[in-house]
């Protein structure tokens, strides 16, 4: 069964407002440092509390090692119009990554807007969050069984924990695999 977690969110600061600028003078020489807003650092600090509720009650089970990716599907609902919801997955995103309690880092995010409607009195995000149905170069969790029964199974490298099957299922394209068939298939000696 696959799981879901349901969250939702306060439109959160644009990546326009997300961090700022401030020059600082460092050993008599001019610096220029980033920092996160007051703006940014308040709505954090508020959306993480909500995805470690949600992440307890609805017993959203995490595995941080897993290198699969997740979808997050998204509906926005804007204050007004002419709001590029595009500029607000940085902030949200950042602040589920530091909770540590769906993902490691968000560079396994597929984000994906489904609609954006407007609510001048309820503007929000909600957020469902799943597992894609790939993993790594392949289309999904039979395609992988079928290529390492196929492939793997009997084959030197895969007994001392292949490279090349660990590459794809990170997502690393490689000439030897197809997706279908290994290059590199060597049968261990009959006898």
């Amino acid at each position: 069964m696959k799981q879901y977690l349901y969250l939702t969110s306060p439109i959160p600061p644009s990546v326009n407002h997300y961090t700022a600028y401030r020059a600082i003078i460092k050993c008599g020489k001019p610096l220029g440092i980033v920092y996160k807003t007051k703006e940014s650092v308040a709505y954090q600090a508020d959306f993480k509390k909500a995805v470690i509720k949600a992440v307890e009650e609805q017993g959203w089970e995490t595995d941080l090692d897993n290198p699969r990716h997740f979808y997050v599907d998204a509906d926005f609902y804007m204050d007004k119009k002419h709001k590029d919801c595009n500029n607000l997955w940085k902030c949200l995103l950042d602040a589920v990554t530091e909770t540590q309690r769906v993902w490691s880092d968000d560079d396994i995010v597929c984000e994906r807007v489904n609609k954006i409607v407007y609510d001048s009195d309820n503007p929000r995000v909600e957020l469902y969050i799943h597992y894609v149905d790939y993993i790594g170069i392949f289309d999904n969790e039979a395609q992988l069984e079928e290529f390492k029964t196929n492939n793997c199974i009997g084959c030197k490298r895969y007994k001392r924990n292949c490279t090349l099957l660990k590459n794809a299922i990170d997502g690393r394209v490689q000439e030897e695999i197809d997706g279908v068939c290994c290059t590199k298939k060597s049968q261990t000696a009959q006898g």
